[in-house]
């Protein structure tokens, strides 16, 4: 017979930094029974973090790629996201 746990309660932090700190140094597996996770959660909400920036491009490296993204059909800041992704994907993997 398997011992059940007692699950204690998460206590209330006034800011991130305190559960930063407070997760840190305590076991999830004390405040949560983990027999009752779900498997595959979905977070149809979460937007990842993004961040502008400004990034000056040669006019005819520019107009390249918004061909290929019309030719694609999707956005040329989303194709370049693309790019930059799987060449960074493939560099660290070489490395």
């Amino acid at each position: 017979m398997s011992k059940i746990k007692n699950i204690k309660p998460i206590p209330k932090f006034k800011n991130e930094d305190e559960e930063r700190n407070f997760w840190a140094t305590h076991s999830a597996t004390d405040y949560f029974d983990m027999s009752k996770a779900i498997k595959n959660p979905v977070f149809p909400n979460l937007k990842p973090t993004t961040e502008s920036i400004s990034l000056r491009l040669p006019q005819y490296l520019l107009a390249r790629i918004k061909q290929l993204a019309n030719a694609k059909d999707v956005p040329y800041q989303s194709l370049m996201k693309v790019f930059l992704s799987d060449r960074v994907d493939r560099e660290l993997a070489t490395n």
